[in-house]
Parts: structure tokens; C-alpha cells; sequence
């Protein structure tokens, strides 16, 4: 029952997460923000982690278990909440655009010359731009939902590990890993049913909205999916009120008994003849004056602390491209948002899922041992590395913008819309006839237009005609061009590679993940759990999305700007350069990883042979001890022997002179 609500606690709170990264790209646009700063809103969630899992893991462990893990799950449910209140206290969303939006509308309008904002529209447009800064709750929800989340994972582990059969526990650990992955499945899917829905959806009249969802301004209704994350997460609270603080242990986990599996992982003889019981009464001062000596004693394991530093860089290179690889599919691909969460919540998360639990159940089948775990997993890593090296070459070329990707003599202003007072700020992108994009109607050269909303039809476009087509009445449609045809080839490999490395490297998952508890006294299981995810979070959570949002900030090409001045949300990026940058990164992390792996083999080694010469020792002092046992017990026998004979001795003494 443990197992069955710790599994549905990770699922809600993966779903959650998985969730808050396929909105990156709509809270960007929605507050108007850049990559990095959705990079520290991302992180806040390890930041909530930072401020208490380390006290969590440590005390938590002495304490009632399930029913702190209920507190935290209620804790993420409250969180996601917060998360979606700015929906409610903000204003709607205004995108921009020179389109009529009314329905009724018949009349020809002339986006040339354009229409310069009054003083008096200016001033109402910063009446609600403070409001923008209500990306602060989406921060401070995330930080909770982060202080919330902290006992699930060293709390439930460990009490899995402590009272689940030796032979069985990582096995269990792969299922809820397993499920854990299952989570972000539902969370991608959810994220792209709510990107296709308008983010106002109810309050506005959809017939006047004229951008579709593949547009750079278009906001899903992100807000409706932490809603019903928040549900799902206050349920998976319930169970764990009505679970015990310990249960029986297994009669094959006494001293007189170990386990195959147990035999081929680091030996603590002493210690295996005192099962740690997290339930030891302890008052809170002698818990707190024990700590820091634990802690030191834990740092100076060498094949935990290079296990620690292993993971962390490994960690920076897989947040960082999974917080940022559905806005790559996007860019690169030319994907929207809801297809690009689509793709990965239903082709790369199930791959993932099949690896961790094919990695846990060869782990019970092989019986690996500490090294044989240690090999298996890097040798997966490994394999993924190379593979991964194959995304370099699916390249596709940048969308043809007039003035963008495309020279107007690298300026916005060409002479065939120098007749048009043009702004070069905006961002109201058509597609012209030449199956070139133009940055507005006014810079495309258009005179006249007709019809309204989506059904907006552009004409007599002098800079399409500039462009080398037959003079005429050429014409331009609202949104940008369809993408390469280049792109449309190249994207099924790379769906395809992508599932077969999240396949590959998952595989070594659980057996990486067992390392680090076999390596560890039993007593310090928790600790270690605790700690290692406190320094992963701290190292890799908090830092990765924020760099790799201000490296892909470097490639954009094209700023929106916001109402009262100031950059905006980047609508359009430099796709060569965000693939050598995003991948580039992504590959420079993980080769450092390997080189570190290559210390901590040749540390595990020399660990391993100090713990069998130490259980040689323990077994030769258990012998001659035995032996000292058995000459004070004949000794013992031998005085009694001669105490009896001597009194013997002396009683017939006194009886021969009476």
C-alpha cells in the first residue's frame, strides 16, 4: 500500500513539473519575458528544496514518515494553486497586431502609412503593464510547490529500502521510478491540450483572435493545467494520513541471513548485525549535536562524494535540454507549442519510462554488483553520448524574414516600403506570395486590405513584387510562411534518434541510483538521499535552466517590445546558432561527467578492496574471539576445578584434627 501511494505521489508531482516546462514558451509570451527569466521562475521549485531538505531529510527520518510526505503533497497542492492565481488578478491578453478585428468589418483599411501610437494610447497600455510583474506568484508558487515536494523522495526511498525484502527493494524503486516517469506523459499531454486552448477562452470572442496557435504571440490557456495538477496532487496526500510509521521487517533481512544481492554490493559487517530502524526514540537537541559529525562522516565516503559530482554535472546537461527541448522543437522545427508537448509527453517519456524499468528489472535478474551496476550504467551513458552526436547534422535553415534572415541592407526599411512610415518594432508577421515572411503588413509594402481577423487578405505588396515576381496585384496572408520543406524531411530522424538515446541512457537509471544507497551505511541512508538531492537541485535545478535560457537569448534575432518600452519575448531566433548552442552545451556537460567517471571507477576499486579486507578482519577477529571465549570458559573451569579441590583439601584437613 506504501508502494501503490508513493508511486501516485510521484506521479503528481511529476506531472506538475513535467507541466511547468511545457508552458516555458507561454509564460514568456504571456508576461512578456525572456528565456532566462523563465529559467529562474523554472528553478524556484529547487530553490524550495534548498531551504529545507536537509533538515526534512535528516529529522524527517526520525519521525513519522508518511505523514510528512502528506504535508509536503498538501504543501505542492497549495503551490500549484498560487501558480495559476496571476490568470485571475491580471488583465487579458493583449497581442499586437494592425489587423481589424471586427467581424462585421467590410471596409479596405491601408496598413501604410502606419498607425504611430497616440499619447493617450501609450499612457493606457502602461496602466496595466505593473501588472506583468505578477510573474512573482508563478516564482513564489514554485517555491512552495518545492518545499512540498522535499520528503517524498528521501523519506519514501528509505522506507521502502528499510522494510522491503533485500531482494525486492530495487526492484520497487524501479516501479515507482517508472511511474514517476509515467507522470511527465500526462504532463505533456496536458500541456498540449491547454496550449491549443486560448489563454482567455470564455472571456473573449474567439472569431476576433488572428493568430493561430503556431504563431510567436499566441498564449495557451497555461493556467487551466496547474488547476487540475493541483487536484491530482492534494489527492495523492490522502493515503499516506492512514499509513503506519514502520512496518514488520522481513524475517530474511536478520543478522543470521544476506541476500546474493547484498553480498555483491560495499559490506558494513558491523552494521549489518543492527538493522537501522528509523523510528529509534531520540530527543530533537541529540538529533541536531549529531548532525554536522553525520554529515562529515558521509562527505568523507570517496565513492559517494564522486558519485555526487558525477550526477551533478550530468544533471546540469539533462535539465537543461529537457527544460528547453520542447521550445527547441519549436524554433528549429517549426512546431507549435501544443505539438511539441504532444510529441514529447506520447514518443520520448515512454522511452524513458521503458528504460528505467528495463534498467531495475536486469538489476534483479543479473544480480549486478556494486561495480557491475557501476559499468552497466556508464556503459549506457556512454552509448547515448555517441548517438546523441548525430543530432548535429539535422540541421534545418532559417525561416526567410525580409530584414531579418533575409537583407533589406540589414534594415527593416527598404525602398519599397520607404513610402510607408513603418515601424520597425513590431511584430505583425505576413507571408507574401514570394513565400517570404514580413515583419508587418506596413514593411511588406501592402496597401490595402480586406476582410478581417484570420481571413485578413493583404494587397498590392510593392516588396513582394521587389522580390523578383511579375509585377501585379500580389498579395500577402496573415502569419508567417510555412515552414522548410527541408525541416519536414529532417524531423521523423530526429524524433526517431531522440527516443533511442532516452532509451539507451535510461537503461542505466536505477543501477546508477543503487550505487549510491549500496555504497552507504544503512544509518546514513537517509542523509545521503537527502543530501545528494539537496546538492543536485542546489548545483544543477537552480543554475542549468537559468544559463541555458541566457545562452539561447544570444541567438534571437528578432525582440518583441513592450508597451511601455523595453524588450520583450523573443519572437524569432537564429536556428543555426540555437542548435550549435543549445546541443553544443548539452554535449560539453556530459563529456565532463565521463571524465570524472573515470576517477570515481578508480576510487570504487580501491573502496572495495579496502571493505573485504575489513570483512576479512572482522571474520578473523570473530574467530579469535570465539577462541578467547573458549579458553576463558575452560579456564573458568579449570579454578572452580581447583577451588573444589582445595576446599575438599581443607575440609578433610579440619575433619583429621578435630
Amino acid at each position: 500500500m506504501f508502494l501503490v501511494a508513493l508511486s501516485f505521489a510521484y506521479f503528481a508531482k511529476a506531472l506538475s513539473g513535467s507541466y511547468m516546462k511545457s508552458t516555458i514558451t507561454q509564460l514568456e509570451r504571456r508576461f512578456d519575458i525572456p528565456s532566462y527569466l523563465t529559467g529562474v521562475i523554472d528553478g524556484s521549485f529547487e530553490i524550495g528544496n534548498l531551504l529545507v531538505i536537509a533538515f526534512v531529510s535528516y529529522f524527517g527520518a526520525k519521525l513519522h514518515r508518511p505523514k510528512i510526505i502528506a504535508m509536503g503533497c498538501v504543501l505542492m497542492a497549495v503551490g500549484t494553486f498560487i501558480i495559476a492565481l496571476p490568470h485571475f488578478l491580471i488583465g487579458r491578453y493583449k497581442f499586437e497586431t494592425s489587423i481589424r478585428s471586427s467581424v462585421n468589418s467590410t471596409n479596405n483599411l491601408s496598413p501604410c502609412p502606419a498607425r504611430l501610437l497616440s499619447p493617450s494610447s501609450q499612457a493606457s497600455g502602461c496602466e496595466g503593464e505593473s501588472n506583468l510583474s505578477m510573474w512573482i506568484y508563478v516564482f513564489l508558487g514554485n517555491v512552495l510547490r518545492g518545499i512540498g515536494e522535499t520528503p517524498v523522495q528521501p523519506l519514501g526511498i528509505s522506507y521502502i529500502d528499510d522494510f522491503a525484502r533485500e531482494e525486492n527493494a530495487a526492484f520497487y524503486i524501479g516501479c515507482v521510478q517508472t511511474i514517476a516517469v509515467i507522470g511527465p506523459v500526462f504532463g505533456y499531454l496536458l500541456g498540449s491540450l491547454c496550449a491549443k486552448i486560448y489563454v482567455d477562452i470564455g472571456f473573449v470572442n474567439m472569431e476576433s483572435i488572428t493568430i493561430s496557435p503556431g504563431d510567436a504571440r499566441w498564449v495557451g490557456a497555461w493556467w487551466l493545467g496547474y488547476l487540475i495538477a493541483g487536484v491530482i496532487t492534494l489527492l495523492s496526500a490522502i493515503p499516506f494520513w492512514f499509513l503506519p510509521r514502520s512496518l514488520p521487517i522481513p524475517s530474511d533481512r536478520g543478522p543470521a541471513q544476506c541476500t546474493p544481492e547484498r553480498t555483491s554490493f560495499i559490506k558494513d559487517p558491523p552494521l549489518l548485525e543492527h538493522k537501522y530502524q528509523a523510528d529509534e526514540p531520540a530527543g530533537f537537541l541529540e538529533m541536531a549535536k549529531d548532525f554536522i559529525p553525520t554529515l562529515k562522516t558521509l562527505l568523507g565516503n570517496p565513492v559517494y562524494f564522486i558519485y555526487l559530482c558525477v550526477t551533478i554535472v550530468q544533471l546540469n546537461s539533462l535539465i537543461g535540454m529537457v527544460t528547453y527541448k520542447p521550445k527547441y522543437i519549436e524554433q528549429h522545427y517549426g512546431q507549435s507549442a501544443s505539438k511539441a508537448n504532444f510529441l514529447m509527453g506520447t514518443i520520448n517519456i515512454p522511452a524513458v519510462a521503458l528504460g528505467i524499468f528495463t534498467g531495475g528489472l536486469l538489476m534483479k535478474r543479473l544480480k549486478l554488483s556494486i561495480m557491475g551496476a557501476a559499468k552497466f550504467a556508464f556503459g549506457t551513458s556512454l552509448i547515448g553520448y555517441f548517438l546523441s552526436l548525430f543530432f548535429f547534422v539535422m540541421s534545418c535553415e532559417n525561416v526567410k524574414v525580409a530584414g531579418i534572415t533575409l537583407p533589406y541592407n540589414r534594415s527593416f526599411i527598404s525602398a519599397c516600403n520607404s513610402d510607408c512610415v513603418c515601424s520597425g518594432r513590431d511584430w505583425d508577421p505576413v507571408c507574401g506570395e514570394n513565400g517570404i515572411t514580413y515583419v508587418s503588413p506596413c514593411l511588406a509594402g501592402c496597401q490595402t486590405s480586406t476582410g478581417s481577423g484570420k481571413n485578413t487578405v493583404f494587397s498590392n505588396c510593392s516588396c513582394v513584387v521587389a522580390a523578383g515576381l511579375s509585377s501585379g496585384n500580389l498579395t500577402a496572408s496573415v502569419g508567417h510562411c510555412p515552414h522548410r520543406d527541408d525541416c519536414d524531411r529532417v524531423f521523423p530522424y530526429f524524433l526517431a534518434l531522440s527516443v533511442i538515446t532516452s532509451f539507451i541512457i535510461s537503461l542505466g537509471g536505477t543501477p546508477g541510483y543503487m550505487v549510491l544507497i549500496r555504497c552507504i551505511k544503512p544509518q546514513l541512508k537517509s542523509l545521503a538521499l537527502g543530501f545528494h538531492t539537496l546538492s543536485t537541485r542546489t548545483l544543477a535545478g537552480i543554475p542549468a535552466p537559468i544559463y541555458f535560457g541566457a545562452v539561447i537569448d544570444t541567438t534571437c534575432l528578432k525582440w518583441g517590445q513592450k508597451r511601455c518600452g523595453g524588450r520583450g519575448a523573443c519572437r524569432i531566433y537564429n536556428t543555426t546558432a540555437y542548435r550549435i548552442a543549445y546541443l553544443g552545451l548539452t554535449m560539453g556537460l556530459r563529456t565532463v561527467s565521463f571524465l570524472l567517471c573515470i576517477l570515481g571507477f578508480v576510487l570504487l576499486k580501491q573502496h572495495l578492496r579496502r571493505e573485504e579486507c575489513s570483512a576479512h578482519q572482522v571474520a578473523n577477529g570473530g574467530a579469535e574471539l570465539e577462541a578467547l571465549r573458549k579458553e576463558e570458559v575452560l579456564a573458568s573451569n579449570s579454578d572452580q576445578s581447583l577451588q573444589t579441590s582445595t576446599t575438599d583439601y581443607n575440609n578433610t584437613e579440619r575433619e583429621t584434627r578435630l
